[in-house]
């Protein structure tokens, strides 16, 4: 076994296919075929299942994803520290990000981390639930994840870094009711049409809660993409109960915000591996831990 099968083997699932995954590593097929044999008679077990034209991977090709990625990963990692000991140059880090942490403090983070280690790539994807970022740095998938939760998170074997607590606030088109930086009530909002995400999500627990209240409030329309939110508020289609992270975004787009109390908070946390980080990643963790140290301090 070496490091070349493994790649080719991560290469064939993360492309779905043997051709894609050749096309995209810039081999002949046929050469991967052969090189995936070869590790399937070293294991002596079947990877893949061929269907068709197609394959699809085995019970055995699924329990080799997680260890091939943290061997690829650390082979990476003996790489960078070589080339890190004169300061990081080059290599990637790969970040898992929620929406809302996706816009602050990710936007934060990247700003400073490329103003200090240009070189270095950072690279994000996306997940919709703390489960869905827990699993991708499990699985090896991302280097470190960024989450956001009703409560604080504690996953069994990751480390956790929290970050920041986000206050909710409302977001609305200029020239209505809603006057920026000015503190409403959930009653305040009666009559008004809310922008809403789809159940289980905290910000759609808020939304729920004030349109029980009896006060005229309805939902006017339901969201999977955080990204349309911010131009249906624009538009005039109503307002969003949104964390604090967009506000900046949203006043930059002539959007007023308002703090609405009492409302809940949106907590912020880095989840990493406590071992198999590059130096890339490491690097990215500490600056997340000092920016979580600075916003901590008092105003």
């Amino acid at each position: 076994m070496d490091a070349r099968q493994l790649e080719y083997f991560l290469a064939i699932v993360e492309h779905g296919g043997f051709s894609k995954a050749a096309a995209a590593l810039h081999v002949a097929q046929p050469s991967l075929s052969q090189a995936m044999a070869n590790l399937e008679a070293d294991l002596g077990v079947a990877l893949f299942h061929r269907v068709g034209r197609g394959v699809v991977l085995s019970d055995a090709g699924a329990e080799l994803l997680e260890p091939s990625r943290r061997v690829l990963r650390d082979l990476a990692a003996v790489r960078d520290t070589a080339a890190a000991l004169a300061g990081l140059h080059g290599g990637s880090v790969e970040v898992a990000t929620m929406p809302s942490p996706g816009i602050e403090p990710l936007t934060t983070l990247i700003h400073r981390f490329t103003e200090l280690h240009p070189s270095v790539t950072v690279s994000t994807q996306a997940a919709f639930t703390p489960d869905e970022v827990v699993s991708l740095v499990r699985s090896g998938a991302c280097e470190l994840g960024l989450l956001g939760s009703a409560a604080p998170v504690h996953p069994s074997g990751l480390d956790v870094l929290h970050v920041e607590d986000q206050p909710f606030v409302v977001v609305a088109a200029p020239g209505g009711t809603i006057e920026d930086d000015v503190t409403i009530r959930p009653e305040d909002l009666a009559g008004q049409k809310l922008i809403a995400s789809r159940t289980g999500s905290l910000m759609r627990s808020i939304v729920d809660d004030i349109t029980a209240d009896g006060t005229g409030t309805e939902i006017v329309t339901v969201v999977d993409h955080r990204t349309s939110i911010l131009p249906l508020v624009l538009t005039g289609v109503g307002v969003a109960v949104l964390p604090s992270s967009w506000t900046r975004l949203a006043r930059r787009c002539g959007a007023v915000v308002a703090p609405i109390e009492p409302t809940a908070h949106l907590h912020v946390a880095m989840v990493s591996l406590p071992a198999h980080l590059t130096p890339a990643a490491r690097a990215f963790l500490a600056l997340t831990g000092s920016l979580a140290e600075r916003r901590a301090r008092p105003a």
